[in-house]
């Protein structure tokens, strides 16, 4: 469940960075290139003229957009975030999904292990049954002056 946890905080941390670019982005561009003019090309809403000294460069701004023009934009940028809101939720539900088959997995294969268990138990009491039956039935050993010393029956042959 760690490992969830970090997922659906790392989708929020990058919802909220997306959010955040969106709404704050042109000010952060703006900010950086008139920090570091030759950044410059950050800037949207901006083009490069040629003054008439050979080396100067300038920027003028172009004009500003319509207010039309900004609720298109917003309105794409709304289905867009849509758009990612619904990627982040499924993907969310397949996360769902696939730790509940883990889940589902790791229950079986305790399941399994627990039967094994119990069947090398059992095994090791037939094991020990067979043991203490065999030991019965082992007649008691001779003692060693009760044997017979083994005569041969016939000479053995000589070769010539």
């Amino acid at each position: 469940m760690p490992t969830l946890a970090r997922i659906l905080i790392s989708l929020c941390v990058g919802a909220a960075a997306i959010l955040a670019w969106q709404s704050y982005g042109d000010a952060a561009r703006k900010i950086i290139a008139g920090t570091y003019p030759q950044l410059g090309w950050l800037v949207p809403g901006t083009a490069r003229i040629a003054y008439s000294a050979p080396d100067a460069i300038g920027l003028a701004a172009q004009a500003a957009p319509s207010p039309d023009q900004r609720l298109n934009a917003i309105s794409l940028d709304l289905d867009a975030m849509r758009q990612n809101v619904d990627r982040i939720a499924i993907t969310q539900e397949q996360i769902t999904r696939n730790v509940d088959q883990l889940t589902a997995g790791q229950q079986r294969m305790t399941r399994t292990v627990d039967q094994l268990t119990a069947g090398q138990e059992r095994m090791t009491r037939e094991i020990s049954k067979l043991q203490a039956v065999a030991q019965q039935s082992k007649p008691p050993p001779r003692p060693a002056s009760a044997r017979k010393p083994m005569l041969p029956s016939s000479p053995a042959p000589t070769v010539r």
